[in-house]
């Protein structure tokens, strides 16, 4: 049961899924290990997580693992279509996503996939855990936990517990430092600029790169910016971070300044309203505007539409509007994730990380009982996935001697 844009897009995708299987060792052999073991056996796990072909691997990782698998897209235009239909055709996996849904469609999804009553919900953004509250209350007592992965979401999350709202535990994969400084900071950039080139296919260096937020994934934008010769201007509301991007070189300014000599925009800061009529008027002609926050809400599409007197499509995820000044305005993917409506994603490589994560966390808190609320990973497990990395690298590390141990354990031993 599944529903998907052109299943006779599946010899293709099941291509991609394999490419992708060869770039993320990690999950590859926990898939391998979950297929002998079958921890999941016997449950529902339902999620909203973008179809990807990385997305795949997780799933079928899950399936593998004896869990029956009901998914969703968590971005209207984040699908790959081909995947999906690949996915459609494997055994004990209900897919429910297409790119383009209408928002309409994007809820009913989501409805679709808690129709068949997960145990475990597994999220991206936390639309569906919100979902769930909402409209589907009465699967809340029979759920283990869920988990999620991006930072939008776990803000979201821990302001719902702390309202008393959340009804069961979920899991914060994002926390975890082997997905906030691999997949957040390296994924992050080089799905940016990929979405960035294939949409414009504008030469970097030498711009002026305007980076709005410089948490991890703005920092990590910021950083391929400048790799790429581009000038970087960073704006900031946190003096913490601000201070963090003077000390790694870039200038740091209010946006209103940064608006006035931009050439590219890119908004990562999980925050609305970062881009909006006070600054469209101040941008020059030609300038190139990117999110990739999780929710098209950073620039404020409906004021540049009402700042505008037409709009049309000039290139593939490309859209240009004229403002009344005369002035050309280039937005991507609708204002919504560049890097995942413009190009295809995070490397498969860095979500290898983020997915481990994922299906050892599942694994772990199987058989334990959690009050509501927002938890971390498991203790040791970031250690786990980075040295499973490591390895499928070639690469090893020195161990602590006793000496050394007791000596980071004793407090006795000094000058």
């Amino acid at each position: 049961m599944s529903k998907v844009k052109d299943p006779s897009l599946a010899p293709q995708g099941r291509l991609q899924i394999e490419w992708a299987a060869k770039q993320m060792p990690v999950v590859s052999a926990l898939r391998e290990e979950f297929a002998k073991t079958k921890p999941f056996k016997g449950l529902v796990i339902g999620g909203a997580i973008h179809v990807t072909k990385e997305t795949a691997n997780l799933i079928l990782a899950l399936r593998d693992g004896g869990a029956e698998v009901a998914w969703a897209a968590c971005n209207p235009l984040s699908t790959q279509d081909d995947v999906a239909a690949a996915l459609a055709e494997e055994e004990n996996v209900h897919i429910y996503a297409w790119k383009g849904l209408t928002n309409e469609d994007y809820y009913k999804n989501m409805d679709k996939v808690l129709e068949h009553k997960p145990v475990i919900t597994m999220d991206d953004g936390g639309d569906l855990v919100f979902r769930l509250h909402e409209k589907h209350r009465e699967l809340i007592p029979s759920i283990k936990f869920g988990t999620e992965e991006t930072t939008t979401g776990v803000v979201r999350l821990r302001n719902m517990a702390a309202d008393k709202k959340l009804g069961y535990p979920v899991i914060s994969i994002n926390d975890a430092i082997t997905k906030q400084d691999f997949d957040n900071i390296y994924g992050t950039a080089q799905g940016t600029f990929d979405a960035i080139m294939r949409a414009t296919s504008v030469l970097i260096a030498g711009r002026t790169v305007v980076v709005a937020g410089f948490g991890h994934c703005g920092k990590g934008v910021a950083l391929r910016a400048r790799g790429m010769n581009a000038n970087v201007i960073v704006t900031e509301v946190s003096p913490v971070n601000a201070l963090r991007a003077v000390m790694e070189g870039f200038r740091v300014m209010p946006m209103k300044e940064a608006a006035k000599v931009g050439d590219i925009f890119v908004t990562a800061t999980g925050v609305k309203d970062i881009l909006t009529n006070e600054h469209f008027e101040l941008l020059k002609d030609g300038v190139i505007l990117s999110n990739v926050g999780h929710f098209n809400l950073e620039i404020r599409t409906d004021q540049l539409q009402e700042a505008s007197t037409s709009k049309r499509t000039i290139r593939s995820g490309t859209e240009e509007y004229t403002l009344k000044s005369g002035k050309k305005v280039f937005l991507l993917g609708e204002g919504r994730l560049a890097n995942l409506a413009c190009a295809e994603g995070h490397p498969s490589a860095v979500m290898d990380l983020s997915f481990a994560n994922q299906l050892l966390s599942i694994k772990y808190y199987l058989d334990k009982k959690l009050e509501p609320g927002v938890y971390s990973i498991p203790k040791g497990q970031d250690d786990e996935v980075a040295r499973r990395k490591l390895q499928s690298m070639g690469c090893t590390v020195d161990a602590l001697t006793k000496s050394q141990e007791d000596y980071i354990t004793s407090w006795s031993e000094g000058t």
